[in-house]
C-alpha cells in the first residue's frame, strides 16, 4: 500500500526539527569558532586577509572587464566569506590533529572519520599498553594501521596480516604505522595517504573480503577494545590498561 502525502502536521513538525538541527550546527561552529579564535590568534588576521584578498581581485577585475565594480563587491564578499571559512576549517582540523597526535586512539579517531565506502574495524589486535592495530577494507584492499610502540607493533602487524592474507588471496594488504619517525605516517596525513591508495577491487569483491574477515574476527574473539577517541595526555594510564584488560 502506497504510503499517503505527509500531513500538515507532519510537514509542520519536519520543518522545525529541521529549523532546531539547522540552529545546533550554527551553535557549534560558532563554539569552535571562539575556541580556535581563543587558541590561534592569526586565525582572525587570516579570514580578514582572505575576505580582503578575494573582495580587491574581483573588483580590480571588474575595472578590466568592464563589470559594474559594486556586483563584482558583492560576489568579492561572498567568494571571501567561503574562502574565509575554509580557511577557518583548516585551521581547526589542524589544531584538532596537533592536539591528538600522540595519544593512544588518535588513530582510531581519524579512521572512524574517513569519508566514503570505508570498512573500519577498530583494535583487531592490541596490547595492555594501548598499542593497537586497525583494519580498514576498501577499494584498494586490505589496510592495516599501528599506532603505538613500534617494536609492540611489528608482531601484532605480521600476524594480522598472516591472518588476512590466508583469507583474501592476492588482494593487496597495505601496512602503516602511525607516528612521526622515519617511515611512519603523521597522523595528520593518515586518511590522505588512505585515499590516496589505488583502486584495485570493485564493490562485490570488498563486500565478500569484509563477511570472511567478519567472520574470522568472531570465530578468533575481537581485539582489546580501545578508547572512544584519543585519550587525553594528563590521563591515568594504568587505569585505563586495567578497563582494557577487562573488556
Amino acid at each position: 500500500m502506497a504510503k499517503g502525502k505527509p500531513t500538515k502536521e507532519e510537514r509542520k513538525a519536519a520543518k522545525a526539527a529541521s529549523r532546531a538541527a539547522s540552529k545546533e550546527r550554527r551553535g557549534q561552529i560558532w563554539q569552535a569558532f571562539q575556541m580556535q579564535r581563543k587558541e590561534d590568534k592569526a586565525l582572525l588576521p587570516l579570514m580578514a586577509a582572505t575576505l580582503l584578498i578575494a573582495v580587491g581581485i574581483l573588483v580590480g577585475l571588474s575595472f578590466l572587464v568592464g563589470i559594474a565594480w559594486w556586483a563584482a563587491l558583492v560576489l568579492g564578499i561572498i567568494l571571501g566569506a567561503l574562502l574565509a571559512f575554509i580557511v577557518f576549517g583548516r585551521r581547526v582540523q589542524k589544531n584538532v590533529y596537533r592536539k591528538a597526535d600522540g595519544q593512544a586512539g588518535a588513530a582510531a579517531w581519524a579512521l572512524e572519520n574517513l569519508k566514503g565506502a570505508w570498512r573500519v574495524t577498530n583494535a583487531v589486535a592490541a596490547t595492555t599498553q594501548l598499542d593497537a592495530v586497525h583494519r580498514v577494507i576498501g577499494r584498494p584492499g586490505v589496510i592495516l594501521v599501528g599506532e603505538g610502540a613500534p617494536h609492540r607493533l611489528k608482531p601484532l602487524m605480521a600476524q594480522e596480516k598472516k591472518r588476512a592474507a590466508r583469507l583474501i588471496g592476492d588482494t593487496p594488504i597495505y601496512e602503516f604505522i602511525v607516528g612521526n619517525e622515519e617511515g611512519q605516517v603523521p597522523l595528520a596525513k593518515l586518511q590522505r595517504q588512505i585515499t590516496k591508495l589505488p583502486k584495485n577491487i570493485d564493490t562485490k569483491t570488498l563486500d565478500s573480503i569484509e563477511a570472511r574477515m567478519t567472520a574470522l574476527q568472531k570465530k578468533g574473539g575481537s581485539g582489546a577494545a580501545m578508547p572512544k577517541g584519543p585519550v587525553p595526555g594528563g590521563a591515568k594510564q594504568k587505569g585505563i590498561q586495567r578497563t582494557v584488560r577487562r573488556r
